[in-house]
């Protein structure tokens, strides 16, 4: 399955656009269920109003996340790429297996890449905040949350995800 995927440097989250959400299988297969899921579950994000990018994680090609190797090299051009992928968009569609009661190992090796600061003045976990900045341990809410449900669900993630970044959203216009 080929994935369309576009990356935009330039586009700024704000809360007059419909919701930007990036979707992907959480295997690095070609063929993968999960991907032909993805797929399927943005053609109904589409029709409910929301701008969606399709991506497959086979298309950045990451080493095994190892922090001696992030020191000596920094991070690897597909982990900075992907990461802002996530920064651009509102939230996720993730479709993965469950493995061993957990994640798939793809995914959990590109959200450890995507999770790390590239500079020491980036906050933590700026990839899964919006617009990069970090407002009551956001960032770390919404790792716990996607954490506790991707074994589940990852609907579970988008929507709860979504639901806080939209709460907050809300008490910043009061």
């Amino acid at each position: 399955m080929s994935a369309e995927c576009c990356y935009s440097t330039s586009h700024k989250i704000t809360h007059d656009t419909s919701p930007r959400i990036l979707a992907f299988g959480g295997s690095l297969r070609l063929d993968s269920f999960n991907q032909q899921l993805a797929t399927v579950a943005a053609g109904g994000a589409r029709e409910a109003g929301a701008e969606v990018t399709v991506i497959a994680l086979r298309d950045f090609p990451l080493p095994v996340f190892d922090q001696d190797l992030e020191a000596a090299e920094g991070m690897p051009e597909a982990a900075k790429k992907l990461k802002q992928l996530f920064r651009e968009h509102h939230g996720l569609i993730i479709a993965a297996a469950e493995y061993n009661s957990s994640i798939t190992a793809a995914l959990k090796n590109a959200l450890d890449w995507v999770s790390r600061a590239e500079t020491d003045d980036e906050p933590p976990l700026s990839a899964f905040t919006k617009d990069g900045r970090t407002s009551e341990n956001s960032g770390a809410r919404s790792m716990a949350i996607a954490a506790t449900a991707a074994s589940s669900w990852a609907t579970t993630v988008l929507s709860l995800t979504m639901a806080a970044e939209r709460s907050e959203a809300r008490s910043e216009y009061k």
